[in-house]
């Protein structure tokens, strides 16, 4: 019987994927448990694993970084490395896995990913870049893309941003994801990075008018589905990152919205109902509870009871032999919470 992360081989090609909305790549965050935890929510948004380094995948434990549940289509693994033969060797590995997308990192801008001469550094080296992205298109018959920022440093006009995706375009890469804020390779942490940069949207909106025959997505500080919208008058996609990690809901009208689909969301509720058969099966596997609860902590948010459900599942779910019943019960008091309210 195939495993979880192996596609059914007589199943259809997937067709062209659809980059209108999809959700970042965050190291630490978009982990296999809350990539699950979102198709719940939405059928159609893309989804990104946190980067994982060639070095790791060719040297470490495969199956711990790449492995994936089947329910996560459509699923993009993104990588970091500059070597292109690793880079190739490990895009194979990713497309052998099931994985629909291979995207390269070249906007991380942490010191230990400079001293890998991977991430945003990259953005200083275009023909390098160019090699990266034709060998892996070389290997693979999946789409390759990239994720990259504005600019790096003083190297932030948008001359030099036009020069450098023209480069790695001519290398066959169609799809160019944009965090519009530049990366400051020294003297702010990833964190300032989200966020001391000002954010430059202006500057991704002029690219897709100037490469009109490029997929051009738009990412940074977008925070829920009317900012999308407003964006895809001028892009060809959307991507979204801690504000669907820290209220993932807003997700919930994504697939009405932008991708054609005519059923109704699933209710908070049915959601953590449909989630607890992958609660289950991963709890089989040894996975403690905690590891899972901890991306469903933001489903309340902004509802009444919404601290009862975080405050019950952050005190019972590490607790040795936790299992679904914590989750139920934190639903329970979240019920509770609205009953209050509403007896009020």
């Amino acid at each position: 019987m195939p495993g979880p992360t192996e596609r059914d081989k007589t199943s259809e090609p997937l067709a062209k994927l659809d980059h209108t909305l999809s959700v970042a790549p965050m190291m630490d965050w978009t982990d296999r448990h809350e990539r699950a935890f979102l198709r719940t929510i939405s059928r159609r948004t893309l989804l990104y694993t946190e980067m994982v380094t060639t070095g790791a995948i060719l040297h470490g434990d495969r199956d711990r970084f790449l492995s994936f549940d089947e329910s996560e289509h459509p699923v993009a693994l993104q990588l970091g490395g500059s070597e292109p033969a690793d880079l190739a060797a490990c895009a194979r590995e990713g497309e052998a896995r099931g994985y629909d997308e291979i995207n390269l990192n070249l906007g991380c801008p942490s010191d230990r990913v400079q001293r890998g001469r991977f991430g945003a550094c990259l953005m200083t080296e275009p023909a390098l870049v160019a090699d990266c992205v034709a060998a892996m298109i070389a290997a693979v018959a999946i789409p390759v893309t990239v994720k990259t920022r504005i600019g790096v440093d003083d190297q932030d006009s948008y001359e030099a941003l036009q020069g450098f995706v023209a480069t790695v375009a001519e290398a066959g890469c169609r799809t160019f994801t944009i965090h519009a804020r530049k990366a400051w390779l020294s003297g702010l942490s990833p964190k300032q990075n989200r966020e001391v940069p000002p954010l430059r949207y202006e500057v991704v909106h002029a690219l897709k008018r100037d490469f009109p025959d490029l997929e051009v997505v738009l990412n940074g500080g977008v925070m829920d589905l009317d900012e999308a919208e407003a964006h895809l008058t001028r892009v060809d996609g959307v991507m979204i990152g801690r504000a669907a990690y820290q209220s993932p809901y807003i997700l919930a009208q994504a697939d009405r919205r932008f991708f054609g689909e005519t059923a109704e969301p699933l209710s908070r509720e049915a959601v953590v109902e449909a989630f607890l058969p992958y609660v289950e099966r991963q709890l089989i596997r040894g996975v403690p509870l905690k590891s899972i609860t901890r991306h469903m902590l933001g489903l309340f948010n902004g509802l009444p009871g919404a601290r009862a459900w975080r405050r019950h599942l952050a005190e019972e779910a590490h607790k040795l032999g936790a299992g679904p019943e914590v989750i139920l019960a934190a639903m329970a008091r979240w019920r509770a919470a609205q009953d209050r309210r509403r007896a009020a």
